[in-house]
């Protein structure tokens, strides 16, 4: 190869990698102005606007403090007849849902054998009557005799004894007549209060034994809230306290009043029971299921909503508006209550006036800048 051909080669070899390693410094250049500028960005503040609805400003409030209560809603005025004498079951026209007056005939059972029963009682009334009338008058002749000395007082004072057994033998039968004729009322089964018949537990035909149950009787126009409390929440609760409560499915609001505290609680799950009295014109019926709130008081204390309360965290904590960027606070949370039907709960932690961020809003960056609109936060 001639002289002239190899420097040629080289140059180009040389060429080759100059350029090679000018390409490479250009690409690394560009690299490191692309992350220089990435970092800048990052380093830059963010800044988001805010309407004065995501804002809440830590205030003094009185909140109404109320306790969580649910139960079944019971007839304050129930019935169940029942048979007080067996036999077969006749005349029972009533079924569900008819109104019936108290003392109003609802059944009757079939008084064949009372009937005769009280008639044997009866008879043996008036035989232990007639001995009684007997003994009545040997004691009269007994005594006259005594009088004019044909017998001694001895067979006198024996009259008297025969005389004083017969009457409480007809004593005693009239009180068997008494009971045979109470056996005999009691065939006719009447309405004990005034009310619509909710079961009807018994068929015509049937023979029913003593205690048989054959209709129950409700009286909606009284109607109270059954709740079970917990010891600590029983303690705050008083005659006379007001609740707000809901239908089990709607959104029908019934008003109540606490009208009578069980005075003792129940053996196995030391719950209390509390009654509340529905208003009286409340479109309930007994057996339905309620749910709602009791007040049982007011405390002031600094307080937020608490929906501005964050609890991703292991300790609960505020995000802050101060000098216009986002800081956070942690909190202690103390008691609940409600505001407007707001829930609220009480925070130390903040000082009274900060400007809190809903967490409406989200999760923010700290000493992320923040714009608010001129009407304040609410």
């Amino acid at each position: 190869m001639k002289p002239w051909m190899k420097w040629t080669l080289a140059g180009l070899v040389v060429a080759l990698l100059v350029a090679g390693t000018l390409r490479t410094m250009s690409a690394r250049q560009t690299r490191q102005a692309a992350l220089g500028a990435q970092q800048a960005a990052q380093k830059s503040p963010v800044s988001i606007a805010l309407a004065a609805s995501d804002l809440v400003r830590v205030k003094t409030l009185e909140l109404q403090q109320t306790v969580l209560i649910s139960g079944p809603i019971k007839a304050v005025n129930t019935a169940l007849v029942k048979a007080r004498v067996p036999g077969e079951l006749r005349d029972l026209t009533v079924r569900e849902g008819d109104a019936v007056r108290v003392g109003q005939v609802l059944a009757r059972i079939d008084p064949t054998e009372s009937d005769a029963r009280l008639r044997q009682a009866r008879q043996q009334a008036a035989a232990a009557k007639a001995q009684v009338a007997i003994a009545q008058r040997s004691f009269d002749n007994n005594r006259a005799l005594v009088a004019q000395g044909f017998i001694s007082s001895t067979a006198l004072a024996s009259s008297q004894a025969s005389l004083d057994a017969a009457q409480a033998s007809y004593e005693a039968a009239q009180s068997g007549a008494d009971l045979a004729a109470k056996a005999r009322d009691d065939t006719v089964l009447r309405a004990p209060i005034s009310g619509q018949i909710s079961q009807r537990l018994a068929q015509p035909g049937e023979r029913v034994p003593v205690d048989a149950r054959i209709v129950e009787i409700v009286d909606n126009r009284q109607l109270e809230l059954e709740a079970s409390l917990n010891a600590a929440d029983s303690l705050q609760v008083k005659v006379g306290q007001s609740a707000q409560l809901t239908l089990d499915g709607t959104h029908q609001v019934i008003h109540a009043k606490v009208a009578r505290i069980n005075p003792s609680a129940s053996v196995g799950s030391r719950a209390v029971l509390v009654y509340l009295t529905l208003e009286p014109d409340a479109k309930v019926r007994h057996g339905l299921f309620a749910q709602g709130s009791l007040n049982v008081g007011a405390l002031t204390t600094l307080a937020l909503p608490l929906s501005a309360v964050r609890t991703d965290k292991p300790q609960p904590y505020v995000q802050l508006v101060n000098q216009s960027q986002v800081q956070y606070a942690n909190v202690t949370l103390g008691v609940r209550g409600n505001l407007a039907d707001l829930p609220m709960v009480a925070v130390t932690g903040v000082p009274e006036g900060s400007m809190v961020i809903d967490s409406s809003v989200g999760s923010l960056r700290v000493g992320t800048l923040v714009t608010t609109n001129a009407q304040g936060p609410k």
